[in-house]
């Protein structure tokens, strides 16, 4: 699985802030953190759920405070995915909680913008920035956050919802994306992962998204798993992710596998891997062995994780060959 070329569609940026790159960020910016070191920090990964993850996820952004911070960062997941066989990563990316600190939305773009060269530079992946915003903020938040982010607007390929799901619905941010499809961005959002099926068709009815992140709940419904195939709507899962967060406690009855059969095209990431105990290749082989998936499902994953990004065709021609060989 290392050597084979795959697309990554679905990381937070923030969630891939490891615990010693924690400790090291925190101790450059003054920042002090409640746990004494990495191993401690470790321990703290137990989580009951998305809310109780999110809190310890929030302390993590803490200790991002300068351009420097964000390129590292970004530098540093690229060139693990790389090493992962990824050719491309599209990453989220939630500026919000870095501005209510007072850090420029252009240190924050700055610094990821310069880590995305220097990756395609030294190792050779294609990264993708897309720009999330927090749904338990209002959706005028959201439309200020693309009003922050239009400078950047040749860099930042598409924009996401994420965040806690219980009480805000997709619905919430209808304006948002008909704004962000009118700049000509590309659109995904988060359904499904603690929410009902139904949060999974109002992003698609409502926000008219061209993606769904995690969608987990929609294998619950057959009308609507018949709807994603006919439409080919990606789902961008993560089972680690669900599994540490307790969305399903056991990968055996995970739902990859029936959706694809299905023929919805289910695709495979890491959502925060530094959190969730792996990376893209780590989240393939759980549930490729918790299943029993066959090589020819494999490999119709890694290819789903190409023909539901953002690149343009062009971008994919070398990597797509590659894969055929």
């Amino acid at each position: 699985m290392t050597a084979r070329p795959k697309a990554e569609l679905h990381v937070h940026l923030e969630g891939t802030l490891e615990p010693e790159d924690m400790v090291r960020f925190a101790a450059r910016n003054g920042v002090e953190l409640p746990w004494q070191g990495p191993e401690e920090l470790r321990a703290a990964y137990s989580f009951t759920g998305l809310e109780n993850f999110l809190s310890v996820y929030f302390q993590g952004c803490q200790v991002l405070c300068i351009r420097e911070d964000f390129r590292e960062l970004t530098v540093a997941y690229l060139q693990r995915a790389a090493g992962q066989g990824v050719r491309r990563a599209e990453m989220l990316f939630g500026p919000q909680a870095f501005l209510d600190r007072g850090i420029a939305i252009g240190d924050q773009i700055g610094g990821i913008v310069d880590g995305i060269d220097e990756a395609r530079e030294t190792h050779g992946i294609d990264g993708a920035l897309l720009v999330s915003a927090h749904r338990h903020r209002s959706e005028d938040d959201a439309l200020e956050l693309l009003e922050l982010v239009r400078p950047w607007r040749d860099r930042v390929v598409g924009v996401g919802l994420g965040g806690a799901e219980r009480g805000n619905p997709p619905s919430k941010f209808a304006r948002y994306f008909d704004a962000a499809r009118a700049d000509g961005y590309r659109t995904t959002c988060h359904a499904g992962e603690e929410g009902p099926a139904a949060y999974v068709a109002a992003a698609l009815d409502e926000c008219h998204v061209e993606r769904i992140d995690h969608g987990y709940a929609a294998a619950t419904n057959p009308d609507l798993v018949a709807r994603l195939a006919d439409d080919q709507v990606t789902l961008t899962m993560c089972p680690l992710s669900n599994l540490r967060l307790h969305v399903t406690d056991d990968l055996t009855t995970y739902p990859v596998k029936r959706l694809l059969d299905a023929g919805v095209p289910v695709t495979v990431n890491s959502d925060d891997p530094a959190y969730f105990g792996g990376y893209v290749n780590e989240n393939y082989a759980a549930v490729t062995d918790a299943l029993g998936l066959t090589e020819a499902e494999v490999k119709t994953l890694v290819r789903n994780s190409f023909s539901g990004s953002f690149a343009h065709p062009d971008e994919l021609r070398g990597a797509l060959e590659e894969l055929s060989d």
